[in-house]
């Protein structure tokens, strides 16, 4: 950044980009935000050492091309959606930090209601909006998220028609991280994405744990996104419900209360029963692992993802004693947040992520 930009007062965004090998679904993202209504952002891409030239398109086509909102960060490396965040957080100056991300496109109001909600409530730390799937915008992907008492976490509506059923300003659990907005004090209080989360279930855990220290978290649905979905991890990789079965180990571990630890196991167990008795009859997210050879592969992946877990937990056991420094919930009202955005245990196994 040059000095004189430094002087300049910083926009009242900054939305942040992370791409990797995205060069097509990367230009599209960014020209969405190039017609927002509202003016006052930048946009910074975390580009985390793609091959396909997407850097050097951002670079020529808008950075270089005369809108000087845009600028890159050049990693050599593929660091990570939560390492590639902070980068970019880190890089901003706004009051205001939006996530983006590269498989999604903005609508042209979506900046500007989130900025009208943050302004008139500023004890939202957090605002979700509306994210539709790409392919379908007639479907929902996700309006906030809902959470299982043993940490796994879902999309609120996601797969359901869009008609109407969340058309209303209204306090949810979390945002998800594909489109949201932060409030920088909030970030700067809680700290950012926890980077042993690396991908998927970072923005839960980012969220529950803005929520312990207090900010709460507003669902804006004018403020709208359309999503390719599977951009990061195709649906149906043994590689995303690796991560995803890990993280959901690491997030109970570091910001459970110890009432509610206890049972996680136990929890664990119910809903591997009931995805047993969905798949039988063809439903939910196992059904994307045909045969007994594709579910064995899905059962080998969630116990990988057990034991790297289990190698991480020490750290983040060490990192749960932080947690008390900015906590301004007490153990029961945490349990009482989770079980207020408690997804029920059919709506979880039934439906695919």
């Amino acid at each position: 950044m040059s000095p004189n930009a430094e002087r300049r007062p910083p926009p009242q965004v900054s939305v942040v980009v992370v791409n990797w090998n995205r060069r097509e679904l990367l230009r599209a993202c960014l020209r969405s935000l190039q017609r927002q209504s509202f003016a006052d952002f930048e946009v910074i891409v975390v580009d985390n050492g793609s091959s396909d030239g997407s850097a050097d398109m951002v670079e020529q086509e808008f950075a270089g091309g005369g809108d000087a909102r845009f600028r890159v960060i050049r990693n050599r490396d593929n660091l990570g959606f939560c390492a590639a965040n902070n980068q970019g957080i880190a890089a901003s100056r706004s009051p205001l930090v939006a996530l983006l991300n590269n498989d999604a496109e903005a609508d042209p109001e979506w900046l500007e209601e989130m900025v009208k909600l943050s302004t008139l409530h500023p004890e939202a730390g957090m605002i979700a909006c509306k994210i539709l799937t790409y392919e379908d915008p007639r479907r929902i992907d996700k309006v906030g998220h809902l959470i299982y008492p043993d940490g796994q976490n879902r999309g609120r509506g996601a797969g359901e028609w869009d008609m109407g059923q969340y058309d209303v300003v209204e306090e949810v659990a979390w945002p998800d991280g594909c489109a949201c907005m932060f409030r920088r004090e909030a970030l700067e209080e809680c700290g950012g994405f926890d980077e042993d989360f690396y991908m998927f279930g970072d923005d839960a855990e980012l969220g529950l744990r803005l929520r312990i220290a207090g900010w709460k978290c507003l669902y804006v649905p004018t403020a709208v996104v359309k999503h390719h979905r599977g951009g990061s991890a195709a649906l149906g990789s043994t590689y995303r419900l690796y991560m995803i079965e890990r993280n959901r180990v690491l997030l109970a571990l570091k910001l459970f209360p110890w009432r509610l630890l206890v049972w996680n196991i136990p929890y664990y167990f119910l809903r591997l029963l009931a995805g047993v008795k969905a798949a039988a009859v063809g439903r939910g997210e196992i059904q994307r692992y045909p045969g007994v050879t594709g579910k064995l592969r899905a059962a080998v992946a969630m116990v990988k993802g057990d034991l790297a877990a289990l190698l991480v937990a020490p750290r983040i056991l060490r990192k749960r004693k932080d947690i008390g420094r900015i906590a301004r919930l007490k153990p029961a009202d945490i349990c009482a947040l989770i079980q207020r955005y408690r997804i029920p245990l059919r709506e979880l196994v039934e439906k695919g992520n």
